[in-house]
């Protein structure tokens, strides 16, 4: 990242924003090295990085202050569970400084209307991942529990091998593709 850079964090929530993208386990101030951790100015909701770039954090429940938001970068957790199509609107309006303006998005696949038109937009890059390969990193009683309830169920499809699941159990018909 460029000096004075702004890269924009947006969680579905506040909390998620803090507790997962932030202050997780896996979050940004634990996996950065601490040469490169930045300092989280709670307060502010931002974060400043050592080499001058900053990261303003959102909310996809509040769309309205993404209104203006400039970005070169956004980083948007669980786009899928956003409750406001509008805040990916507000936040791709703003993705407009730098050379590159580029977004990241990490979600659980769900058939929302940005999700679909992100995965066939041919300008992105669509990569997955399964439950299965991050087993070294979950503890032993999430598989022997969840794994064996949820394992070739329609929840499981989803929410353990990452698939995409266009079609609706309870729907009269069916598309034939």
């Amino acid at each position: 990242i460029k000096n004075n850079s702004i890269v924009n964090l947006i969680g579905a929530t506040a909390d998620d924003a803090r507790d997962i993208m932030i202050e997780g386990e896996s979050g940004i101030l634990a996996v950065c090295p601490s040469n490169e951790r930045p300092l989280y100015v709670s307060s502010k909701r931002r974060l400043e990085w050592p080499n001058g770039a900053i990261s303003l954090i959102f909310t996809a429940d509040e769309p309205e202050r993404l209104r203006g938001k400039q970005a070169m970068k956004i980083w948007a957790d669980e786009l899928a569970s956003w409750r406001y199509p509008e805040a990916w609107t507000q936040a791709m309006m703003g993705l407009r400084l730098g050379d590159k303006p580029q977004a990241i998005v990490t979600t659980t696949p769900r058939p929302t209307k940005a999700i679909i038109e992100l995965i066939n937009d041919r300008r992105n890059i669509v990569t997955t991942g399964t439950t299965y390969e991050n087993r070294d990193n979950l503890a032993q009683g999430y598989f022997d529990y969840v794994i064996s309830k949820y394992e070739g169920t329609r929840l499981g499809r989803q929410e353990l091998n990452a698939e995409l699941l266009m079609d609706n159990p309870g729907a009269l018909w069916k598309r034939d593709d």
